[in-house]
């Protein structure tokens, strides 16, 4: 594995929210994990330094087969805001499988628009934006099951 692969490696994990991946395949092993200060790196033979963003080196010491790692910037903070569900249950999209979604991404919303069902205990409860923005990210997928306080939408406030 070179440098260009590991780069793309590192790139995958910050556009997918990746905290932690490993790779391994026959002499070669490689641990990436994103944490709040930096990445661990850690390679076959046990070693293991902590990389800040702030003082990442162009190269790396070689250890093992990590030969080096170049930083990326740091993700822009986000100014989105998170409904969350109230409750455990099933999420729907729509009112039933024949009807359109309630959102889709891009679209504006009120705090009294519907974004979703979520059944539990065979109730529809119907779940409100309760601010008004913009849908960014729909996070969960259609009839799948919710825990409370579990992100469902990212909404850009306006």
């Amino acid at each position: 594995m070179d440098l260009k692969d590991i780069k793309a490696i590192i790139d995958l994990m910050k556009k997918n929210s990746v905290s932690e991946f490993e790779l391994e395949k026959q002499d070669f092993k490689i641990r990436l994990k994103r944490g709040m200060g930096g990445n661990v790196i850690q390679s076959e033979d046990g070693g293991q330094q902590m990389i800040t963003y702030a003082q990442m080196p162009a190269a790396l010491p070689a250890t093992g087969a990590v030969a080096g790692v170049a930083a990326a910037p740091a993700a822009p903070v986000s100014t989105d805001v998170d409904i969350k569900s109230p409750m455990i249950g099933t999420v729907y999209h729509s009112p039933s499988p024949e009807s359109a979604s309630y959102v889709q991404v891009g679209m504006e919303v009120n705090a009294d628009t519907v974004v979703c069902i979520i059944e539990a205990m065979k109730v529809m409860n119907e779940i409100k934006a309760e601010a008004k923005g913009v849908i960014t990210q729909i996070l969960i997928e259609n009839a799948k099951p919710v825990e409370f306080g579990q992100p469902l939408f990212k909404i850009r406030p306006t």
